[in-house]
C-alpha cells in the first residue's frame, strides 16, 4: 500500500528574504518611475510626442535586457560584485541625469527631434535603467539553492518586480508629479536607492559593508546639501526671458515669460507657444487668434460658444467683446490658472477643466459656435480629430452653428495628407466648409469653418480683420492621401511628423534655449 504524503509547506521568507523582495519592488518601480519622469526631461527640448515615447520605451527595453545580461553574469562569474554595488550604481546614476541633462540635450539637437530625442534618452537613461535591470539576476541568485527551485524563483522575482513597476507607475502618475517636481522626485529616489544599498550591505555578511555603506552615506549628504541649497527646484533663468511663472503639472512643463526686449508675454508648455501677447495692451500676437474674432461675422444671432483649448484665453475674451458667452475646455490645470493670472481671462460661461473628448459629453447643451484649437508640441492631439470625436461636436451645434477647427500644416509635400484627412474627414458629417489660411506660405495655420447650412460673412460693416480673412480663403485644398480618421484607424500622428520638426525649429529660433532645460 503506498501512502501519499503531501509536501511540506515552503519556509515562510526570512529577514533576508524579504529585504530582497523589497529590493525587487523598488527597482522595479524605480524603472518606471525614470521611464515616466523621461518625459518630463526630454519633452520640454523635443516635444512630448509619439516618437519622445518610443525612444524612452525602446531605451528601457535597450537597458533591461542588457542589465539582465550582464546582470546574470556577474551574479555567476564575479563574486566581487554584489547587490549592494548595484544598487549604489543605480543611485548614483539617478543623481546625476539632472546636471547632465542640460548638455546632453544641446549636445543631440542637431540631430534632429527623432535621433535627437532617442540619443538624448540613450545617454541620460540607459546606466541608471540597466543597473536596475541587474537586481533581479543578482536576487534569483542569491535564493537559488538547487534547480528544484529556479522555477519558484524566477517567477516570484519577476512578479514582484512587475507589481513594484505598477506601484511605481501609479504612485507617480497619480501622486508624485502632480505634487513635485521632476528634480524633486530624482532626488528623493536617489535617497531611497542609498538607504536600500546601505541597508542590504549591512545585511551581507560576506564581505564588509563599510566599503558600500560608506560611500552609500556620503552621496547622501551631498544629496542632502543639494536640497538645502534648492537644486531640488527647477527654476528657469535666462538672459533674454524674464521667468514670471512656472509650474509642472501632469500634462506639462508650464511657465509664463517676458520677452521685455520686444514687449510680449508668451505662455509655454514644454516646447510650444500656448498665447502670445502684446503686454502693454493685452492684443494676441497670433493671427490665427485674430481671426477667430471676426467668426460671429458668419452667424448673425450667435448667443453662446464652446472653445475647446483655452491657452491664454484670448478668443474667449474677444468674444466676450461682442457679447457672447463662452464655455470653456482646458486639458492642463496649470495653463487655466496661468491664462486667468496672467492673460487677464475670466470666464464667462462654464470653465471646464479635463480632457475634451470624455468633457464635452457632459455639458448638455447646444452652441452656436464650436472652435476646436488644440495644438501644442507640433501637431493636434490626434484623438480629438477623429470622425466620432468631430461627429459628437456637430451633434452640440445649433441650427445653423459652425464648427471652426485651426489646424496647422503644410498646402504642399509631404505633411499636407494631414491637412487633406482633416478636409476630409470634415466632408463626411458637414455639407458646407470653407477654407482659410493665415499666411500666404506653404507651413501655416487652416482655419476650417463647417456647418449645416451655408457659410456666409455679413460684410455690410467695415471690418479690416474680416477683409483680411477673406482674402486668405482656399478654394483647393491637397487631396492626395487624405483618408477619413477613425478611432480604429487613426495614422495622423505619422502624418504630423514633418509639422513637429518644421514648429520645432521655428520655435528653437526663437525661444532661448535655456528655457527648456530643466
Amino acid at each position: 500500500m503506498t501512502t501519499n504524503i503531501a509536501p511540506d509547506p515552503p519556509p515562510a521568507p526570512s529577514g533576508s528574504a524579504l529585504l530582497r523582495y523589497l529590493t525587487v519592488i523598488i527597482g522595479g518601480a524605480a524603472v518606471m518611475i525614470l521611464e515616466l519622469l523621461g518625459t518630463r526631461i526630454i519633452g520640454p527640448f523635443y516635444g512630448v510626442s509619439l516618437y519622445v515615447w518610443s525612444s524612452l520605451i525602446a531605451v528601457t527595453l535597450i537597458a533591461l535586457a542588457l542589465g539582465y545580461y550582464v546582470g546574470g553574469y556577474l551574479a555567476d562569474r564575479v563574486g566581487m560584485i554584489r547587490l549592494p554595488h548595484v544598487i549604489l550604481a543605480a543611485a548614483v546614476s539617478t543623481l546625476v541625469i539632472p546636471f547632465i541633462s542640460g548638455p546632453v540635450l544641446t549636445a543631440t539637437d542637431n540631430l534632429g527631434m527623432r535621433a535627437g530625442g532617442f540619443t538624448a534618452a540613450l545617454l541620460l537613461f540607459t546606466l541608471p535603467l540597466t543597473c536596475l535591470a541587474m537586481v533581479g539576476p543578482f536576487v534569483i541568485k542569491s535564493f537559488t539553492r538547487d534547480l528544484a527551485g529556479v522555477g519558484t524563483a524566477v517567477g516570484s522575482v519577476y512578479a514582484i518586480s512587475t507589481v513594484g513597476s505598477v506601484v511605481g507607475t501609479l504612485v507617480l502618475g497619480f501622486y508624485l508629479l502632480p505634487q513635485f517636481g521632476t528634480r524633486t522626485i530624482l532626488f528623493t529616489l536617489t535617497l531611497v536607492l542609498l538607504a536600500l544599498s546601505a541597508w542590504l550591505a549591512l545585511e551581507d555578511r560576506r564581505f564588509k559593508a563599510r566599503y558600500v555603506s560608506l560611500p552609500a552615506a556620503a552621496v547622501a549628504i551631498g544629496v542632502g546639501v543639494l536640497l538645502g541649497r534648492g537644486f531640488a527646484h527647477s527654476a528657469t533663468r535666462s538672459h533674454e526671458f524674464k521667468v514670471l511663472h512656472e509650474e509642472e503639472s501632469v500634462y506639462g512643463w508650464v511657465r509664463v515669460v517676458d520677452d521685455e526686449k520686444h514687449g510680449y508675454r508668451l505662455l509655454l508648455s514644454d516646447s510650444s507657444v500656448l498665447s502670445a501677447m502684446e503686454i502693454a495692451r493685452g492684443y494676441t500676437l497670433l493671427s490665427y487668434q485674430v481671426a477667430m474674432g471676426v467668426l460671429p461675422r458668419f452667424h448673425r444671432d450667435m448667443k453662446d460658444a464652446l472653445l475647446i483649448g483655452l491657452g491664454g484665453g484670448h478668443v474667449a475674451r474677444e468674444l466676450k467683446n461682442q457679447g457672447i458667452a463662452t464655455d470653456t475646455i482646458e486639458i492642463d490645470p496649470a495653463v487655466a490658472d496661468a491664462a486667468k493670472a496672467y492673460f487677464n481671462f475670466r470666464p464667462t460661461g462654464q470653465f471646464v477643466v479635463g480632457d475634451a473628448r470624455y468633457e464635452v459629453k457632459r455639458l448638455g447643451k447646444a452652441y452656436d459656435l464650436i472652435i476646436h484649437d488644440c495644438f501644442t508640441g507640433g501637431s493636434e492631439p490626434t484623438h480629438l480629430l477623429t470622425v466620432e470625436m468631430l461627429a459628437q461636436l456637430r451633434s452640440m451645434l445649433n441650427r445653423g452653428g459652425i464648427l471652426a477647427l485651426n489646424y496647422v500644416g503644410f498646402t504642399e509635400g509631404e505633411g499636407s495628407e494631414a491637412v487633406a484627412s482633416v478636409h476630409k474627414t470634415l466632408k463626411t458629417l458637414f455639407p458646407h466648409i470653407r477654407v482659410f489660411v493665415t499666411e500666404k506660405s506653404e507651413f501655416t495655420d487652416f482655419i476650417f469653418l463647417a456647418s449645416a447650412q451655408p457659410l456666409e460673412a455679413d460684410d455690410t460693416i467695415a471690418d479690416r480683420r474680416l477683409q483680411w480673412l477673406l482674402e486668405r480663403e482656399r478654394k483647393q485644398l491637397p487631396e492626395k492621401g487624405g483618408i477619413v480618421v477613425t478611432d480604429d484607424f487613426n495614422p495622423l500622428e505619422h502624418m504630423q511628423t514633418r509639422k513637429a520638426e518644421a514648429y520645432r525649429k521655428i520655435f528653437m529660433e526663437r525661444i532661448a534655449y535655456d528655457l527648456l532645460i530643466r
